[in-house]
């Protein structure tokens, strides 16, 4: 763009062809630049999704490996419970054995 020498009106010189052509490219390598920052960005995103779902699977199968272990620990709490049962079994049967065998013939008429 040029002036006039007042400087009150400006008039559009109109450009040679090569200028114009060049101004165009250089629009167009900066719409493809910017169109490659954007998928660059999406490519981006994607990963962080990705990595995102990762951590709730690690997430979930450390849920599951908890899981596991309060089995685990309900499994050896009910087993305690039956060996703590079978030794007040053992002892009740210690102490009928140690009853005379009148005490023994009673309950024995009493179970048949």
């Amino acid at each position: 763009m040029t002036s006039s020498r007042r400087g009150r009106y400006r008039y559009r010189v109109r450009e040679c062809a090569c200028v114009r052509k060049d101004r165009r490219e250089g629009v167009r390598e900066r719409e493809r630049e910017r169109e490659r920052e954007r998928e660059r960005e999406r490519e981006r995103e994607r990963e962080r999704e990705r990595e995102r779902e990762r951590e709730r699977e690690r997430e979930r199968e450390r849920e599951r490996e908890r899981e596991r272990e309060r089995e685990k620990e309900g499994e050896r709490e009910r087993e305690r419970e039956r060996e703590r049962e079978r030794e007040k079994e053992g002892e009740r049967e210690r102490v009928r054995e140690r009853e005379c065998v009148c005490v023994r013939e009673r309950e024995r008429g009493r179970e048949g």
